[in-house]
């Protein structure tokens, strides 16, 4: 099985001052032992970097790349898949509506048969899949 890894949990992982960081950590420790391939984007890993970088600056990103990000599979996002999801983005637009980001974890989600995500972000679970953390 697998469980896609939001922005919102890598920043609690990273962020000891987040409301979430001691659930994540112990859900990511959990996580890590157990047989879940830990999967996320890298428009997850893009949006999270420049979270980091932009609230704690590059060293928080230096651990984040180097202490985090090697326990995850980094699946690449094609043409198709951000055309789609941003087609779905452009459809639910509302004020507090899912990123495009968000959109196209749901869409590899999809297609990969996940149906689990650990993160802090209810779009998630308000578009039916399952919340960890």
């Amino acid at each position: 099985m697998s469980v896609l890894v939001d922005t919102s949990a890598f920043y609690a992982l990273a962020h000891d001052g987040d409301k979430c960081h001691n659930a994540a950590v112990q859900c990511w420790s959990d996580l890590l032992d157990t047989n879940e391939v830990l999967t996320t984007s890298n428009y997850v890993v893009l949006e999270s970097t420049a979270l980091l970088h932009t609230r704690h600056g590059i060293s928080a990103v230096r651990r984040f790349v180097d202490d985090v990000l090697p326990a995850v599979r980094v699946i690449w996002v094609d043409e198709q898949t951000h055309a789609l999801a941003l087609s779905r983005t452009l459809g639910v637009l509302v004020q507090h509506g899912p990123s495009l980001v968000d959109c196209v974890s749901f869409e590899l989600m999809r297609r990969h048969r996940i149906d689990k995500a650990f993160t802090y972000d209810q779009h998630y679970e308000r578009v039916g899949f399952t919340m960890i953390g």
